[in-house]
């Protein structure tokens, strides 16, 4: 993927370390069904360090920024193959976290979003089979307000998708929240189908998946 300037003084680029915190930043502005989510969390990094630390720390070669002249605005990241990403999460990722949030205990029901992404951190969901074997790539991407409705995302799923593709994966999958309506517009625009099968980890995530087509 190469870095292009898109109109409105808006660029996308490569990921460079000291992008870190601000791409925390928009997980967190985006975390709660595609809005505001800070005020749901005591731990302002939580969210972050689910969604978006491990893929810089482990793929830092399929994120991907959006910046313009407010800063950092947006991104998109993955990995071309779940499986793998999975086994290097559970041995480079989650050791030192676990060690810094405990299990959370109690009844489900009653935890906080932080106790929610801390019961992640210890048992992550591994992707259902039928879902990974043909789609083993899988992507998250945000974008603040400011940047959306622009086509920003879109290009940032096209450029991102010839990575993978590149890269030899078959497939792609990503899962959104059914009440996240905005969200479910904007994949199925991109060209991914819904898939009607759920995963009973995540009953309440719709599933997306896009065939790729042979490395042109």
């Amino acid at each position: 993927m190469t870095a292009g300037r898109i109109r409105g003084g808006a660029a996308i680029r490569a990921y460079r370390p000291a992008d870190l915190d601000a791409l925390y930043a928009v997980s967190l502005a985006t975390g709660d069904g595609g809005g505001d989510a800070a005020a749901l969390y005591d731990d302002k990094r939580l969210i972050g360090h689910v969604y978006v630390g491990p893929y810089a720390a482990l793929e830092a070669g399929l994120v991907r920024v959006v910046e313009d002249p407010e800063g950092v605005g947006g991104y998109i990241l993955g990995t071309a193959d779940t499986r793998r990403f999975e086994a290097r999460q559970e041995a480079e990722w989650w050791p030192a976290l676990r060690t810094a949030y405990p299990d959370p205990e109690g009844p489900p029901d009653r935890w906080s979003a932080d106790r929610k992404r801390c019961h992640r951190i210890h048992h992550p969901p591994r992707m259902p089979e039928w879902l990974v074997r043909p789609y083993p790539a899988h992507l998250h991407i945000n974008l603040l307000p400011r940047l959306q409705g622009r086509g920003i995302g879109r290009r940032l799923v096209e450029e991102w998708v010839r990575a993978v593709r590149a890269a030899g994966a078959p497939g792609v999958h990503l899962g959104v929240g059914e009440a996240n309506a905005k969200a479910i517009c904007f994949y199925r625009a991109c060209g991914f189908r819904e898939l009607d099968a759920r995963a009973p980890e995540m009953p309440q995530a719709v599933w997306f998946a896009m065939s790729l087509g042979p490395v042109r």
